[in-house]
């Protein structure tokens, strides 16, 4: 037997494959069964989407569960996840990601699933609790307020224009001239602002001569500090 053969056996012997216990591997996933459904439930109260997708919620719970079950098998047995990273690298992600707190529920998945493979629930419980509450808290903080967006259909003129200022500019602390369309005799326009008493706005500037019509609408959008 040469000096490669001895080497060769010595490695092998050396990463031999652990058992692991069918009793772990049922406490293992149930753990992550449980912190997965709570993962699903914080996503959907904490989203705001206008159009809720249901298919990237049980995506998470899942993807937690899944990555769970590849480390134990990776811990098992280090000639096999050599091989596993080599086959796991083949795949590519290409759907993009629109919402950052998407991003933030995908890899709170994937660490719970890490953590409870390697048998670290305490750090997985913990953990997600911790992340509920700063999510909760840094939501519910009044770090700045939407602006509203204000579309007004009115004749041109320059009086009538300067008058429709002039209420915006008495009713808001701030405001912004986003667009200004004339068709013909019709005015069309669109303003950003703050109003501290929307309902007067609107009824003063529907009462304007002129003036077809006026919408207050909201966004949940981006703020303006």
């Amino acid at each position: 037997m040469n000096f490669k053969s001895i080497f060769k056996n010595s490695f092998l012997e050396a990463f031999a494959q652990n058992e692991v216990a069918a009793g772990e591997v049922v406490v293992v996933l149930m753990f992550t069964c449980i912190i997965s459904l709570y993962i699903f439930l914080v996503y959907r109260m904490i989203t705001r989407k206008t159009f809720y997708s249901k298919n990237f919620n049980i995506s998470l719970a899942a993807l937690a569960l899944i990555t769970s079950i590849v480390i134990l098998t990776v811990q098992s047995n280090i000639v096999l996840s050599l091989g596993m990273v080599g086959a796991l690298s083949i795949v590519r992600f290409r759907t993009a990601i629109k919402d950052p707190m998407d991003l933030v529920f995908l890899f709170w998945s994937i660490s719970v699933g890490i953590a409870c493979g390697a048998g670290m629930l305490e750090i997985a419980v913990i953990g997600s609790l911790i992340l509920t509450a700063l999510i909760f808290v840094l939501d519910k903080l009044p770090m700045a307020k939407a602006a509203m967006i204000l579309v007004i259909s009115a004749q041109t003129g320059k009086e009538r224009t300067a008058q429709i200022t002039e209420l915006v500019k008495k009713h808001s602390r701030y405001y912004k001239v986003k667009s200004r369309n004339i068709t013909g005799d019709q005015l069309d326009m669109v303003m950003e602002l703050w109003a501290a008493q929307e309902e007067e706005l609107t009824e003063e500037l529907a009462a304007l001569s002129g003036v077809h019509s006026v919408s207050l609408m909201s966004h949940d959008g981006e703020v303006t500090f």
